[in-house]
This record gives C-alpha cells, structure tokens and sequence, in this order.
C-alpha cells in the first residue's frame, strides 16, 4: 500500500471530511455527502457489490484499494472495510492519487 496514499487518508480524517464502517458510509453515500467510496480489497464479495452498487445509483467515485487493517490503521480505528471521503478537493486528490499509482504499476 502507497504511503502517499495512507497519508492522505489520514489527513482527510483528522480534517472530518471522512466517514467509516459500513453505516455511516452508506449515509454518506444517500445523503449526497461522499464524493468518493474506498473499499477494502479483502471485504467480502457482498460487501463489495453493496457499495459498487450504490456508488453507481447515486453517481459516486468508487475504488477498492487496501486492506481492511491498512485503511482502518490510516485512520486510527478499529478494522474498515469502506470509507467514504466527503470532500470534493480530497475526492480528487485521491482520484488522482490512484490514477498514478495504477499507470506506475503498469509502466
């Protein structure tokens, strides 16, 4: 897992701009709050499918990055499967974030 990335999720929660867990994630998502849906790769099947689902309905960002023990350690919590950013500048540093560390990846 990037530091970069890590880093980011942490500062985006210490500025309340993040909700985690799968309840306040799902809020987040209906309510029009999150700009941006992180799922945990090693979340289960279902989980996954909730949130890529709901991400799709309501035309939010959705990406599966990290283990559940890595975002929830980011953000100093107990183990997270999802986390949703609700803030448009920290949605697209993200966003971007990812892009580059998929096109490295691939380079």
């Amino acid at each position: 897992m990037n530091k970069k990335f890590l880093s980011l999720l942490g500062l985006c929660m210490k500025a309340g701009k993040l909700k985690s867990g799968e309840f306040q994630t799902e809020d987040s998502i209906k309510s029009g709050e999150a700009w941006l849906v992180i799922v945990a790769e090693d979340a289960s099947n279902n989980t996954k499918k909730k949130f890529k689902d709901s991400c799709t309905f309501y035309e939010v960002d959705y990406v599966e990055m990290g283990t559940k023990e890595e975002l929830a350690h980011a953000i100093g919590k107990e183990e997270r499967s999802s986390i949703a950013v609700c803030d448009e500048g920290f949605s697209r540093s993200f966003l971007k974030l990812i892009r580059d560390l998929r096109k490295a990846m691939e380079d």
